[in-house]
């Protein structure tokens, strides 16, 4: 199990909590410190099941300042959303908890690090 992490973050540091008292086996990733590639984004919404914009953190200034509530949310405009997010990693939300099952979450709950959890752990 991968967890991607923002160290500032309060929803990251509870997700970490929980985690060390369940006693999981995890890899903690600081993504604004190592950047996902464009490749891996694409790799990680294919396990969550979203899309770019369904991850984006849209309240964030870089955000803002790009424009993205006024990007369009479909296939063609897919890899301009993707680009975004590995050139501003922040707009990324966090933290995301990829499992052994080869499914990932957006941990921001305890309920969706438990069910990461049972996914590592089937």
């Amino acid at each position: 199990m991968e967890i991607w992490i923002n160290p500032a973050c309060s929803k990251c540091r509870s997700a970490l909590t929980l985690l060390d008292a369940e006693g999981a086996g995890y890899t903690v990733r600081r993504y604004l410190d190592d950047v996902p590639s464009q490749d891996e984004i694409r790799a990680v919404l294919e396990r969550l099941g979203l899309e770019p914009w369904d991850i984006t953190r849209t309240q964030e200034e870089a955000a803002k300042e790009l424009g993205l509530k006024d990007w369009p949310r479909e296939e063609g405009a897919r890899n301009r959303w993707i680009a975004a997010l590995a050139e501003h990693p922040k707009l990324i939300q966090r933290p995301i908890i990829t499992a052994d099952d080869g499914s990932a979450v957006v941990g921001r709950t305890e309920e969706a690090v438990r069910e990461a959890l049972s996914r590592s752990r089937s």
